[in-house]
């Protein structure tokens, strides 16, 4: 009997351990909902479908206990104001890249990538071993956000045109969709910057109100039928050598998540980051060779007219150091970071490139 009621016993405080363990467990673990908005359609599925990617991956990681409801642009706030949302408290976080809130703070724009800058990796690296994240976070700050890079386009192409560009001269004038600091440098050279979004383009470029748009490469642009009424599509978006895009979450709700929470969001934004890169080193290919074979004219933008756009860039940049300390130091870290590591860059990576390239069209 005594070793029955000893038997009993220990089941008996097994069970009471378990069923005390449980609200230890759900307090650990606590439900979260939250809201993402898109800057993007959900029609563009690698750059829309990021953000899905996200939200799929901190489900999994909490077991379903963190849940992340993307909202493409449009659902909730219009894809230019998902930063604004955040800010405000309306929605938890968003999907988009810095750049697009510039007129806020220039420094922003350094969070996607400037013109002439890093390329994906070096935008990546910059951000963790450069001091990015310190620098484009402080101006988040002001605006109650924090951000994590969670997606990265690669090299952008330079968009479609109506008309052949052979010259500075054909850039006068021209109304062309391109956001961020490429903007304010291609005004500069006599391009009418537009900063419209996604979802609205198309219209503006069919209707005429646009001569040209720019926006992600040939996955995105093909899906936007872009090719259907500009017919020279121009190479490379020297403007966007690797835009990232960011997760920007409300600086409250960031600071009330559990430590754990916000690591495994954090790691989410890192696979989120790789997916979209990959996914999109995957997609381009067959989508240019598809827009080609539909009669799509490729060109190189003439060199007079880069070299007119880099000295273009270099005189905002002044502009904006001046104007703005925090863009200045920004501006002096990508590029000291960019002096220490493109000597080893055209060593490695460059060539390679390079050699590869050549042995591949050989044959």
């Amino acid at each position: 009997m005594r070793r029955r009621d000893m038997l009993l016993s220990g089941f008996a405080g097994g069970a009471m351990a378990t069923s005390l363990a449980k609200p230890a467990i759900a307090q650990a673990m606590p439900e979260v909902k939250w809201r993402l908005t898109s800057s993007f359609p959900k029609q563009l599925d690698t750059i829309f479908g990021t953000a899905q990617q996200l939200a799929k991956l901190v489900g999994e990681a909490t077991d379903g206990r963190f849940q992340i409801q993307a909202f493409s642009a449009g659902e909730i706030v219009p894809g230019l104001q998902a930063l604004d949302a955040v800010t405000s408290g309306a929605i938890e976080c968003c999907h988009t890249p810095t750049y697009f809130y510039v007129g806020k703070d220039p420094t922003l724009g350094l969070g996607t990538g400037l013109p002439f800058g890093p390329n994906a990796r070096q935008q990546h690296s910059w951000w963790h071993f450069g001091g990015g994240d310190k620098i484009v976070n402080e101006a988040l700050a002001k605006f109650n956000a924090i951000s994590f890079p969670a997606g990265n386009s690669g090299t952008q192409m330079g968009g479609w045109f109506r008309k052949e560009i052979t010259s500075l001269e054909d850039l006068k004038g021209l109304k062309f969709r391109i956001g961020g600091t490429g903007g304010a440098v291609l005004a500069r050279i006599g391009v009418v910057p537009q900063q419209i979004a996604p979802g609205d383009i198309y219209p503006a470029l069919e209707k005429g109100t646009l001569d040209a748009v720019e926006f992600v490469g040939p996955h995105d642009d093909e899906k936007l039928g872009f090719n259907k009424v500009a017919k020279y599509y121009y190479y490379p978006g020297f403007w966007e050598g690797g835009a990232m895009l960011h997760l920007c979450v409300n600086l409250e709700q960031w600071n009330r998540l559990p430590k754990h929470y916000q690591a495994i969001l954090m790691q989410a934004c890192e696979s989120a980051n790789n997916w979209m890169l990959a996914k999109y080193d995957s997609v381009n290919a067959p989508a240019l060779k598809r827009l080609v074979s539909r009669g799509t004219e490729l060109r190189a933008f003439p060199l007079p007219v880069v070299d007119a756009a880099f000295d273009a860039a270099k005189v905002v940049y002044a502009e904006y150091a001046a104007q703005n300390p925090l863009f200045a130091k920004g501006l002096d870290s990508v590029n000291a970071y960019l002096g220490e590591v493109m000597p080893w860059w055209k060593i490695g990576e460059y060539s390679f490139d390079t050699i590869s390239i050549r042995q591949r069209e050989r044959g």
